[in-house]
């Protein structure tokens, strides 16, 4: 498959068209699920790896999905590829780089669907949904993975559940996440307030990219933590719960920084704009930074001539390996914030965009 071909399209995390889609910019729901009869990955030989790797390939090629996946061995690939691939969030970065051995990977047209073989279990399964929707995502992992299981033997244990690599997936195998934008939230120093309580509930916050990753750009990653004692209907009820909270906080830090500072708000929105029409270096932290002060600019109407969805393009077109690709050859350190302050520039300046 040529990747390359994703270049000209958004996957359906960076759609921008679901319910709450000023403040939820995806959700996401993952399974963990492995064989019975063969060893998990990290105990596993080549051979048993590659044995695992076939027979989930040959299952998964056929599965009878809304718009046929698409197969790629991840072995095969090379560093920006499979950089690329993370970037869409269709693998992890685990899959990508940590992991050794014959390892794929399988994802539909909307990239709405993806599935790892061989990450730390030997089967994860994820559903990516623009926007809250919490319920739909879980109703379309459900039916594929009720699909899979008619045809594969998971390791499963009747008091415990599905069993998985890490202790803490142990159970119902699922994490749901959402990512948020929370710029308001942020200006106001009041981002603390509306995380407090996750904790107790035993919900996690992440960068955009998950585990491992830092907030930037003013993104948080909201998921649950626990698989093993509660059903897939509590937590999901948990989560949606606490997002309809963060939802009403930034909303209502939004609406006070309107009334109360709209000059300054205006401003910051502006030198945004104004830096990334005109900047010569750029780093990937910068520019998230301030593609999200164009972003909340756009849902509270202070800007003209720039989309969301071009944002998001911007967004996904100038991390590291989509860049590298869009450029056509390796950039490291300065030539690729050259690179990309380049890019941004002239996506920019093609509309004149202004503020209000």
């Amino acid at each position: 498959m040529n990747l390359d071909r994703l270049l000209s399209k958004l996957g359906e995390w960076l759609r921008g068209t679901g319910p709450e889609s000023d403040v939820v910019v995806s959700t996401r729901i993952r399974l963990a699920r492995n064989l019975a009869d063969h060893p998990f990955t990290n105990r596993a030989n080549l051979h048993q790896k590659s044995e695992v790797e076939a027979k989930i390939r040959d299952c998964v090629t056929k599965l009878e999905v809304p718009g046929s996946l698409s197969y790629i061995d991840i072995s095969k690939l090379d560093a920006i590829d499979r950089q690329f691939l993370v970037e869409r969030q269709l693998i992890s970065r685990e899959l990508a780089n940590v992991m050794e051995g014959p390892r794929g990977a399988a994802f539909d047209e909307r990239e709405s669907v993806s599935l790892m073989v061989n990450e730390e279990d030997q089967l994860r399964l994820q559903v990516m949904r623009s926007g809250l929707a919490l319920e739909a995502a879980w109703e379309e992992i459900d039916r594929i993975d009720d699909m899979i299981e008619a045809k594969l033997n998971y390791a499963f244990h009747e008091q415990f559940g599905y069993l998985t690599a890490c202790p803490t997936n142990v159970g119902t195998g699922m994490r749901a996440s959402v990512k948020l934008h929370l710029p308001a939230l942020g200006m106001t120093k009041q981002i603390e307030k509306a995380f407090k309580a996750l904790q107790k509930i035993n919900l996690v916050v992440r960068g955009l990219y998950g585990e491992g990753s830092r907030a930037s750009g003013d993104f948080y990653q909201i998921s649950n933590q626990i698989t093993l004692g509660k059903s897939e209907a509590s937590a999901l009820a948990d989560i949606r719960e606490v997002i309809t909270e963060i939802l009403r906080y930034e909303r209502m830090a939004r609406t006070a920084l309107v009334r109360e500072n709209r000059q300054a708000l205006l401003d910051r929105v502006a030198r945004a704009v104004g830096t990334l029409q005109s900047a010569t270096m750029m780093t990937s932290e910068e520019t998230m930074e301030l593609l999200s002060s164009v972003r909340l600019g756009i849902h509270l109407k202070l800007l003209d001539d720039v989309s969301l969805q071009l944002v998001n393009e911007l967004f996904l077109h100038s991390q590291p390996a989509h860049l590298q690709k869009l450029m056509g050859e390796p950039l490291d350190g300065e030539a690729r914030n050259s690179a990309r302050a380049r890019y941004l520039r002239s996506r920019l300046r093609e509309l004149g965009a202004s503020a209000n």
